[in-house]
């Protein structure tokens, strides 16, 4: 890519707003880096990944994912980029529906209606992830480095949304595979970080099911910390802000369940990125933000 900056669209999703913030800030701290102009979604509304299938049918869900749509239509036909799994999964999915089917998109075009809204157009939907690999590259991001995290080893979970099912199709960039997919290793050690190899990189932790019953997923979030933790990782790099929220939230209901002592960070990839760029820990990385710091990622940090 060259050094003229690529301008994309940014839907930030709930999740921006709290226990997602060190995504949203971190990514907002390592575009411009990477030669990449975000502009938000003005006044965005949830994708309905977590209220949208509740009663109603598809269309209120489709309708949701149509008025962000229709919303950045009015900004430009720029890509539309999302850095949370669940809001890529939800609003990518809601996009080809929209653009597929002449019903569903007469549908939510007569709900937008009563709001003055119309989405007839042909955008893209993206994860952030899929543009550092397709449009950044990763040698993009080794050449900006500046502080490499020599000896931080790192165990890349992915998690199911962010590569299923899309990351192999041609609408989701064919940036990746499913079941042994590279990219965060890659940004791992673009960062100048040891990605370590373990068993449970695509592995589920639950999603919204351990928020609302913690007590049927704690043994799915404990394989992936047992894993990680086999493996010598000082931290967990995962893309998604509710695998990050979950390994992080029920580390200590796991120790009191099953008798382990994990005490495992979990970070994004953006912020191990902003570290190794330079950027200040905590207004870039967001680094304080973490329920569990790495003093050894921190420590790393350029103050």
């Amino acid at each position: 890519m060259s050094g003229d900056k690529k301008k994309f669209t940014y839907y930030p999703g709930c999740s921006s707003q709290g226990t997602g913030k060190h995504l949203d800030e971190s990514i907002r701290a390592v575009a411009p880096v990477l030669d990449m102009e975000i502009v938000d979604i003005d006044d965005w509304n949830c994708c309905g990944a977590s209220v949208g299938h509740i009663g109603g049918g598809q269309l209120p869900n489709l309708t949701l994912t149509g008025r962000n749509l229709a919303k950045a239509v009015e900004q430009g036909t720029q890509d539309v980029i999302t850095g949370c799994a669940a809001c890529y999964l939800n609003t990518h999915a809601g996009n080809e529906k929209i653009k597929a089917d002449v019903k569903k998109r007469a549908a939510v075009n007569e709900a937008l209606s009563e709001a003055g809204l119309q989405y007839d157009d042909n955008l893209r939907v993206r994860h952030v992830a899929e543009v550092f690999v397709n449009d950044v590259g990763v040698d993009k991001i080794a050449e900006k480095v500046t502080n490499p995290l020599t000896g931080l080893k790192v165990a890349g979970w992915v998690g199911c949304q962010t590569v299923r099912p899309f990351a192999a199709t041609e609408a989701g960039g064919k940036y990746d595979t499913h079941d042994r997919p590279d990219f965060l290793d890659d940004f791992t050690r673009a960062c100048g970080a040891e990605a370590v190899e373990y068993e449970t990189p695509t592995n589920c932790c639950g999603g919204s099911v351990a928020v609302m019953s913690p007590d049927r997923t704690l043994h799915l979030i404990k394989d992936i910390l047992q894993a990680a933790q086999d493996a010598g990782a000082d931290v967990i790099s995962t893309p998604c802000p509710l695998c990050q929220t979950n390994a992080e939230m029920y580390q200590d209901a796991i120790n009191k369940e099953f008798g382990t002592n994990f005490h495992i960070p979990v970070i994004f990839p953006t912020q191990l990125m902003s570290v190794a760029f330079g950027q200040d820990p905590h207004k870039d990385a967001g680094l304080q933000r973490n329920t569990i710091r790495s003093e050894k990622l921190e420590g790393m940090a350029k103050k």
